[in-house]
């Protein structure tokens, strides 16, 4: 049949059902392939974790003044409950076959899905572009470390970088754009990889810093007492280790929309999640602990600590794995997102790989050193979006799992006159119930007061819970969705899903 419009997307088939061009290409029709089985799955999740990031995250929570014992029970309970809504989401995505922004086109309309989706878009370049740049520090170690005079001749600075330092950003910026040349395919044989390579010289990187502190080592890293008691500490641990997979909790539909079973979303998270997870939070305490008996202290960064090995082959080898490391996770938590996002906004006009160039040439005009350098952006601005992203899974996953009972009727999402367009293409009562529920969260998280303080480490909990009850009460008796679901009533769901798909 044929599209409603005249305009045509990029490289986009003629779908078997009435769809308007204008709303629809290849990239945000439903998977077509489903090639993410268990492994690659589970791979992806090994790249998100084995990061800078993921390193310091565990060590890090010594700093609430907590001993190892409650350090990795708060881990653990944080990553089950991760686990646990990481399945909801990913279940959707499998069932549906869609991305992050076009399953929110069931919940916030045909076109508010841009407010949802360009918010974690926006958060997910600059990320983007601060991770790349934090990886391009692990690739001057490693020339420092071969050629240190190198880093003498490239002092000169330019736009608050040294010149070494803007070719080691480049370089790496260069290297995550090869990355988009087959799209999600690319992208899947990477991780496939990167993941489990990283994990091997991780225990090899592990093993050679036990030998160098005698093995002997100490897990007492807490740096000072908990300012407002054990128990707030230990939840707090709980809640930042779920607060770290935010991003990831609202478009892990980005990748699970390819798994061929709902049974391999399960077991790639089940292994991906806690079992890998808690596997890797011990190694990097480990690292962390042995370099109190190396150097005399803690060293929390993993780059620094590879920097001051004085063994050429272990700071290649350390230097090579940080940055596969932070490519891996650049890739799935920063790059994928902004670049469905971005083709949402445009779907006639930008698909999958045009999102990416944007979204990699915005990160690079952002200079991110100058951003992460910047207290204001690191703990005001960024700090606010990452707090409205709990009110966005409140909501979806409400709207979604509760009053629609996962009966969607897919080809409804690319049409501008369906049971998702709501008023012009916009459900504003979702969009009410995430501005109610967002006010909170982000005045918690931003608040420099006392109670907000204490708050704090609970805004993600705070947003998804109210946006999660609020969508709820203010949506109940919606005519919009009680017509959905009486029209969904009448199709079959997974032939109208794959015909749209084709």
């Amino acid at each position: 049949m044929t599209a409603q419009t005249k305009d045509q997307p990029p490289a986009a088939s003629e779908p078997a059902v009435d769809v308007d061009a204008h709303l629809i290409n290849d990239d945000l029709a439903p998977a077509k392939s489903r090639d993410w089985g268990f492994f690659s799955l589970f791979a992806m999740w090994m790249s998100d974790i084995h990061s800078i990031g993921g390193y310091t995250f565990a060590a890090g929570l010594f700093a609430l003044g907590l001993g190892a014992a409650y350090v990795f029970t708060s881990l653990s309970i944080g990553i089950v409950i991760v686990f646990l809504l990481m399945n909801l989401v990913g279940f959707a995505g499998q069932k549906t076959g869609l991305c992050y922004p076009v399953l929110a086109r069931i919940t916030f309309g045909t076109v508010g899905s841009n407010l949802p989706a360009l918010l974690r878009g926006f958060v997910a370049i600059c990320w983007y572009g601060i991770q790349t740049w934090l990886a391009s520090r692990a690739v001057i170690v490693l020339v420092a470390g071969l050629w240190p005079g190198v880093v003498e001749i490239g002092q000169f600075r330019f736009l608050g970088e040294t010149l070494l330092g803007w070719t080691a950003f480049i370089l790496m910026w260069a290297l995550q754009l090869l990355l988009l040349r087959k799209g999600m395919e690319t992208i899947r044989k990477f991780q496939d990889w990167a993941g489990p390579a990283v994990w091997v010289v991780m225990l090899i990187l592990t093993v050679y810093v036990l030998k160098l502190a005698g093995w002997h080592i100490s897990f007492n890293l807490s740096t000072s007492p908990s300012q407002w008691g054990t128990a707030h500490a230990v939840l707090a641990g709980i809640s930042l280790t779920v607060a770290y997979f935010a991003t990831l909790m609202l478009n892990f539909c980005d990748f699970s929309r390819f798994s061929p079973t709902r049974k391999a979303v399960w077991m790639a998270n089940l292994w991906g999640l806690p079992v890998n997870f808690i596997a890797f939070s011990v190694v990097s305490v480990l690292v962390t602990a042995g370099s109190l008996q190396i150097y005399g202290e803690y060293i929390f960064d993993p780059v620094d600590l590879v920097a001051r090995l004085d063994h050429p082959i272990a700071i290649v080898l350390g230097a090579v794995t940080f940055t596969v490391a932070t490519l891996g996770i650049n890739v799935v938590a920063n790059f994928v997102s902004p670049a469905y996002d971005l083709a949402n906004a445009w779907p006639s006009k930008i698909n999958f790989q045009r999102g990416g160039v944007i979204s990699a040439c915005i990160a690079l005009v952002m200079t991110p050193w100058n951003l992460f350098n910047s207290p204001f952006i690191i703990n005001v601005f960024l700090a606010a979006l990452g707090a409205v992203l709990g009110p966005l899974f409140g909501i979806i996953i409400a709207d979604y799992f509760i009053l629609r009972r996962q009966q969607v009727q897919v080809s409804e999402l690319f049409k501008s006159q369906g049971t998702h367009s709501f008023n012009n293409g916009w459900n504003m009562r979702a969009v009410w119930a995430f501005v109610i529920a967002s006010i909170p969260s982000i005045l918690v998280a931003v608040v420099q007061v006392d109670f907000c303080k204490f708050l704090s480490p609970f805004s993600w909990f705070i947003g998804a819970g109210l946006g999660f009850l609020i969508h709820l009460a203010m949506s109940r008796n919606d005519p919009y969705i009680v017509k959905a679901l009486e029209q969904a009533a009448t199709v079959d769901l997974d032939a109208d899903r794959d015909s749209v798909a084709r």
